[in-house]
């Protein structure tokens, strides 16, 4: 059984980094971005294997992870591809981190086309991949939907990868959905809307703006500007491409609460609101809101922040939802 190149089987994939290892921040503009998004942009964050399969009984992948240390945080996390076809998880297969090891995952009876989501916590690189018993090809491309956010785009609590909204939304609307969405950022940085627009994109989506309550604090007036700059940036690139911009979904602690600079969660989210509405209104018809405050209730939170595996499906839904009503779809 010959090992097959990976690449061509690999989805969700912005830029390639030293090796060919997949990495969700341009290598060559680095140095403008903030240092914990360049962290965050080093994790293979919704990178899956997709692909077809004839008379195969299982798919070998063979691969590479950091190895944690026995007294890591991490160190129980677990570490388990899982194989899905287009809306219902097949299998799970569980294994160890390692410098280089071979996951076998058994296929059903029939050509798929199927997807694998590896563990994402170690960063793992897949070196290659071969059927075992038959022949398995590349899945054909499906339409390229880039999604920009914070922790919660990234998928934080989600118990699963594929339990993130981008790759739950991905498989429900037949998207490659691209996660580039990074854990404590999601500011508004505008570098980032460069490299959006830097990138092939059949579909955008943006959905920050809660760390800016904090993380730094921004004011009200602030925020609008940062979101019509941040739009217009991504624009340069995409000037028709359909774009769906989501308001910070509910956080209780933040809603009343002001910052440093006064502002409420809510008085933020009514400032990222206006400057989209501002931007359809000035003309931008391939625009489109999607008001977070009601999306999500306080059950659908784990911790009064990030959304739970239930939060995140119901997250999901409505941006589906919202794709298809303002007719986005590809």
């Amino acid at each position: 059984m010959t090992w097959l190149d990976p690449q061509p089987f690999l989805r969700g994939v912005a830029w390639r980094g030293d090796g060919g290892r997949v990495v969700r921040a341009d290598p060559a503009d680095l140095d403008r971005l903030p240092w914990d998004t360049v962290q965050r942009a080093g994790l293979p964050i919704g990178v899956r294997l997709e692909f077809t399969a004839h008379d195969a009984a299982a798919i070998e992948i063979r691969y590479r992870a950091t190895v944690p240390a026995p007294n890591e945080a991490l160190h129980d996390l677990a570490h388990v591809f899982a194989l899905w076809d287009s809306d219902e998880l097949l299998s799970e297969s569980f294994t160890d981190p390692a410098q280089e090891a071979v996951v076998r995952i058994g296929l059903p009876s029939s050509d798929g086309p199927f997807i694998v989501h590896p563990p994402e916590g170690r960063s793992p690189v897949i070196l290659g991949v071969r059927a075992v018993g038959g022949s398995v090809a590349p899945a054909p491309d499906r339409p390229r939907w880039l999604v920009h956010g914070d922790s919660i785009t990234e998928g934080w609590w989600s118990t699963r990868p594929a339990h993130a909204w981008p790759a739950t939304a991905g498989r429900a609307l037949g998207l490659d959905a691209v996660n580039l969405g990074y854990a404590g950022a999601g500011r508004g940085e505008l570098a980032i809307a460069e490299q959006l627009a830097s990138l092939p994109a059949d579909l955008l989506t943006l959905a920050f703006g809660t760390n800016c309550w904090s993380r730094p604090p921004f004011s009200a007036p602030l925020l609008h500007e940062t979101v019509r700059a941040f739009i217009g940036l991504v624009r340069k690139g995409h000037p028709r491409t359909p774009l769906l911009v989501l308001s910070p979904v509910l956080r209780p602690e933040a809603e009343r609460s002001a910052n440093a600079l006064g502002a409420t969660l809510a008085d933020l989210r009514t400032a990222l609101e206006g400057a989209v509405q501002d931007l359809v209104a000035a003309g931008d018809t391939r625009l489109a809101l999607l008001p977070g405050l009601d999306v999500l209730g306080p059950e659908h939170l784990a911790d009064g922040l990030h959304p739970n595996d239930a939060g995140h499906g119901v997250l999901a839904d409505a941006v589906a939802d919202a794709l298809r009503k303002a007719h986005f779809m590809p």
